[in-house]
């Protein structure tokens, strides 16, 4: 079938990299449904696709996103026919930038009248805090975290997830804006590292004590400088990599990006106690998917059980896709970013 996408046609800026076109949809696979797309969400991989610094992607032109709100409209020979016609929270592997989504029917889950808005950061972001948090490496009562991009979509969350358990939390941001959010979310300490550097101001809060976790968004030279302040058993997050978005001189860049992340050894790992951990959602979809389904499956129900509130950062027109992107890669956005179809 022929449908409308919003298509990554080529790297650089977001005025000049998407156009709004038709594209042909595949057939379905026995495991897969058809979703008629209402919205779709923003995500940092996002913007990192747009400026060719993600490998994953597809090869452009190409159609991104991970997750859409709609209605199932086909579904494959092996799929429950009790699922057509409802509306449905999905994840996939791309193309959810497209008026019409193919999915796995497991990646899927039922949401009724819940605002698109809000339970699309549930799909992606909440559910890759979930996963550091509850499954791979949890959080335990008086852990010591630093979270950094904290008033982001995934940072948000964080913060929450681990109050909920108990632990100190250190919110890292980059305007005195966000101050006020991180803190009605839990947020025991915040740094502004725009106005300070960051491992000062840590170091001033710890008092010569050590952070147990640090949710790290970010890579670059924030690398050693949480490698400095973790402790024995202290588990290092690896979940991004703004600091390498924005520069213009390509593979130089990205040397420079992984230069300053420097060398660790193995052996030193194991002499310290501490451990570095990455995180690549994408990849738990493709390798474990049931973990993935557990996740979402288990973010949902913290959000309709108002354990965990989402932070709706702008909702934009299909239209306006540049400025939804152009947005989130300034570093002022909070919370959740979606684009609506008309």
């Amino acid at each position: 079938m022929i449908t409308q996408a919003v298509v990554l046609k080529g790297k650089g800026k977001s005025k000049e990299a998407f156009e709004i076109r038709e594209v042909e949809i595949k057939s379905l696979n026995p495991d897969e449904i058809l979703i008629k797309n209402e919205a779709f969400g923003l995500n940092y991989a996002d913007v990192m696709a747009r400026n060719g610094l993600y490998k994953d992607a597809p090869p452009m032109p190409c159609v991104i996103g991970y997750e859409s709100v709609g209605i199932v409209e086909e579904i494959g020979s092996e799929v429950d026919p009790s699922i057509l016609g409802k509306r449905v929270l999905a994840f996939s592997r791309f193309g959810a930038y497209s008026r019409h989504v193919i999915t796995k029917r497991n990646a899927a889950f039922e949401i009724g009248a819940l605002p698109s808005k809000e339970v699309l950061a549930l799909c992606t972001q909440a559910v890759t805090a979930y996963y550091m948090t509850d499954i791979l490496s949890p959080i335990r009562k008086g852990d010591k975290v630093l979270v950094h991009a904290a008033a982001g979509g995934v940072g948000t969350i964080l913060i929450q997830l681990a109050k909920q358990k108990g632990a100190i939390v250190i919110a890292k941001v980059g305007n005195a804006k966000k101050v006020d959010l991180v803190k009605e979310l839990g947020a025991d300490h915040v740094i502004n590292y725009r106005a300070n550097d960051y491992s000062k101001e840590l170091s001033k809060i710890l008092k010569g004590n050590t952070i147990d976790i640090s949710y790290n968004a970010v890579g670059g030279s924030t690398f050693k400088k949480d490698w400095k302040h973790l402790g024995a058993g202290g588990r290092l997050f690896i979940f991004g990599g703004a600091a390498l978005s924005g520069r213009k001189f390509g593979f130089l860049s990205g040397l420079n990006f992984l230069r300053k992340m420097g060398l660790i050894i193995p052996a030193g790992l194991m002499m310290s106690s501490r451990s570095i951990l990455g995180v690549n959602m994408l990849k738990i979809a493709d390798h474990q998917p049931l973990i993935m389904n557990e996740a979402l499956r288990d973010t949902i129900q913290l959000y309709k059980n108002q354990k965990i509130k989402v932070c709706v950062g702008g909702v934009f027109p299909v239209s306006e896709i540049d400025k939804a992107h152009d947005l989130l890669e300034s570093g002022n956005s909070t919370g959740k970013i979606s684009i609506v179809w008309d």
